[in-house]
């Protein structure tokens, strides 16, 4: 399974802030069919005495195109949410993008609204510094 040239920067950026990597790579299984997201993460929250499970799936957006790279990032995070969702509902799942993606690709309206329509969660990554900017919902 080849890496996203981001895996690493987001992957510190998650264990800065507080989370704990407990899959490189997640594994999810739908009845017959398994597909990878790039990490799995977990955070304690004291005061509830449980834990917050996250799926995050690494995006770079290199491609032939930018409407390329967005048409297979929105369907595999679709695929990937229907099946977490009935594999394993306590886990969210997230896409990892860098701050130049965000204002690239999905500052433009043809992208925000897909955001909006599909309830995409994103990860917004300051891939220099390895530090996660903004938790967008």
């Amino acid at each position: 399974m080849v890496k996203d040239v981001y895996h690493e920067a987001v992957k510190a950026a998650l264990m800065k802030d507080g989370w704990t990597i407990t899959h490189d790579p997640f594994l999810i299984r739908f009845e017959e069919d398994r597909a990878y997201v790039d990490l799995g993460a977990e955070r304690a929250i004291a005061a509830e005495k449980e834990n917050i499970k996250i799926a995050v799936e690494v995006k770079s957006f290199i491609g032939l195109s930018r409407l390329d790279d967005l048409e297979k990032a929105i369907g595999q995070y679709l695929l990937y949410r229907s099946w977490l969702s009935r594999s394993e509902p306590d886990r969210q799942l997230y896409l990892a993008i860098s701050e130049a993606v965000r204002k690239r690709v999905f500052e433009r309206k043809s992208a925000a609204v897909l955001l909006e329509d599909y309830q995409i969660h994103l990860i917004v990554v300051d891939v220099d510094h390895e530090e996660i900017l903004s938790w967008e919902n």
